[in-house]
Order: structure tokens, then C-alpha cells, then sequence
């Protein structure tokens, strides 16, 4: 599989000049929000959704300068909930560095998240680029949706495969939907186009959290932690699978092990073994790759191009990737 910085390749100059524009836009008169950005710029991630816009722009048209706005304003909505995130869980590291409410507290990391929204909207507003302002408003409020949901129903272990895929659907699927479908409007596609971009995005979002929740029970021996999301009390697709192949009596007994022994480590490793040898890693492995799947059937009523090649290398790297 190609390396992610090989997959960038076709956009590499687009990719470069977007993230100038996204430091500047992250810029302030206030010298403690420019540190706190400049920290937050430095620890940038893998820069893969604003991939997602530029490559669904390049199949929908062509990249303009309304598609590096919409990759700014996706990444700058992205950061700040993160920035959120990281104080609803009272998570101390982002990305293996401290995350801003371990360095400058809780207070003014919500207020950093604010800021970093109120210029992903002033960014639209400025440029009256209100498709795309609509789009990404609507992927924040299923964000929102999403994670209430999943901690309403964590609280009493209630999530079913349906509430899964609805959980997911919203928290992280919808940000990656929306990347597509900005990138589609961004070059003038129809409303039929977007919305096509737009599910496609969401399928191979579903995808990408599968994945993520599979490597919480080990599928290899890199990547986040294992056991995070049994510490959390996170039922995920792996556990779900395994808990519909065992009896009534095991199930029982593993579920009182999330409920009540999350944090014993042989337990959870108990957990992880029993996910392992009753099938419901492969299971998991079958239903992202089923969605993967639903969305290069989409993808592939575009014209055979480069730029849908790149595109369809950039989904697999999201279901093969080790971490």
C-alpha cells in the first residue's frame, strides 16, 4: 500500500499552500491565543481531511479557491472539537504531546475551541461561501448528536449494533462526509453530486472508526493503546459481534467485566481474548470492508481519472492503515 505521503503526492503543492492559509487563519491580536494556535498548528495531525476535500474536488471538477476554503474551515471546525473533546474526557495528550487543557487548563481550552469555530465561520461568511458553511454546520451538529447519544446510552451499557452505527454515523462519519461534499461544491458540483460526495464521505467514515475501534482490541501490536475503550465502558462493533456468538451466561460475565472491572488489566485483557476467539474482530474486519466497498461503488460512477485513483488509494489507506 502506498505511503500516505506518496497518496498526497498529486496534492502536494495544494496541500502545502493550504496549510499557510490555515496558520494564517488561525491568527489573533491576542499574543496568548497565537501561542496556543502556533502549539496546536506545530502538533497537526496527518492532514487527511482536508485531503479528502481537495481529491473530491479534483474528481468533481478541479480544485479553486473556494476548496482551500473549504479545507480551512473543515480543519479549523475539526481542531476545535478536538480542543472540546479533550476537556469533556479530561484527556492529557493529543497526538502523543500535551493537549491544550493539560498546558493552559479547562477554561481556556473551551475558549480556544470557541475561537477556532467563530473563525471557521467568519471564514465562510467573508467569502459568502454559505454552501459549504451549511454543509460543515450540519456535520457539527451530528457531532454533537453523536457524542450525547453515546454518553447517554454508555451510561447504562445500552448500545446495540443499531445505536453503534448511529453513534458512529454522526461522531465521525460526518466530519469526513462533509470534507467530500465540500469539496464537490467546492468546484461547482450539483446538489445531486454533492449529496453523492457527500455519502461517500460517510461510508468510508463508518469505515475509518471501525478500524479505529478494532485496534482497541489488538488487531496489531501499534496504535492507540489497547483496552482504551473498554477502560471508558465503550461497547464497540468488535464486542457487539462477539457478545451476539457466546451464550447468555458468558455474556453475562463479559459484560459484567466492562461494567464493573474495566479497570483490572488482567480483565481486560480477558475481554480482549474473548472478542479475539469468538470471531468478533473478523466480523468487524468483514462490515468495514463492506462499507469500504458500498463506497467505491459510488466512487466508481465518476469518470475513470487520476484523480479518483488517488482518491480510491487515500480510502484504502483508511482501512489498512497499522495505527
Amino acid at each position: 500500500m502506498p505511503t500516505l505521503d506518496e497518496i498526497k503526492h498529486p496534492i502536494a503543492t495544494e496541500i502545502d499552500l493550504f496549510e499557510e492559509k490555515f496558520k494564517d487563519s488561525m491568527q489573533s491580536s491576542v499574543p496568548l491565543l497565537d501561542r496556543i494556535t502556533h502549539y496546536i498548528y506545530k502538533r497537526k495531525g496527518k492532514q487527511m481531511r482536508p485531503m479528502f476535500v481537495f481529491f473530491a474536488a479534483k474528481v468533481c471538477g478541479g480544485i479553486t479557491e473556494s476548496t482551500h476554503r473549504g479545507a480551512a474551515l473543515v480543519e479549523l471546525l475539526h481542531t476545535a472539537t478536538l480542543v472540546h473533546d479533550d476537556v469533556v474526557d479530561d484527556a492529557h495528550e493529543r497526538r502523543g504531546f500535551f493537549s491544550v487543557n493539560a498546558l493552559w487548563k479547562n477554561k481556556i481550552a473551551v475558549l480556544v475551541g470557541d475561537f477556532l469555530l467563530s473563525k471557521g465561520l467568519m471564514l465562510s461568511v467573508e467569502h459568502k461561501e454559505y454552501r459549504q458553511l451549511e454543509i460543515v454546520s450540519n456535520a457539527v451538529r451530528e457531532m454533537s448528536e453523536g457524542e450525547l447519544l453515546q454518553v447517554e446510552k454508555a451510561r447504562r451499557m445500552d448500545i446495540d449494533e443499531a445505536v453503534y452505527f448511529e453513534v458512529i454515523r454522526q461522531k465521525t462519519a460526518s466530519l469526513i462526509a462533509s470534507c467530500c461534499a465540500c469539496g464537490a461544491a467546492s468546484a461547482g458540483a450539483s446538489d445531486e453530486i454533492v449529496e453523492k460526495m457527500r455519502l461517500f464521505g460517510e461510508k468510508i467514515g463508518i469505515a475509518f472508526q471501525i478500524k479505529d475501534d478494532m485496534f482497541d482490541f489488538g488487531i496489531d501490536d501499534v496504535g492507540k493503546p489497547r483496552g482504551i475503550d473498554i477502560k471508558e465502558k465503550k461497547v464497540t462493533l468488535p464486542l457487539i459481534y462477539a457478545l451476539k456468538n457466546t451464550d447468555k451466561a458468558e455474556k453475562r460475565r463479559m459484560m459484567n467485566l466492562v461494567k464493573n472491572h474495566n479497570e483490572d488489566p488482567a480483565k481486560i485483557q480477558e475481554i480482549i481474548k474473548f472478542v479475539k476467539t469468538t470471531g468478533g474482530l473478523e466480523l468487524a474486519e468483514s462490515t468495514m470492508l463492506g462499507y469500504q466497498d458500498e463506497a467505491f461503488a459510488i466512487l466508481n460512477t465518476f469518470p475513470d481519472t487520476e484523480a479518483r485513483h488517488s482518491l480510491e488509494q487515500l480510502v484504502r489507506y483508511t482501512t489498512e492503515r497499522k495505527k
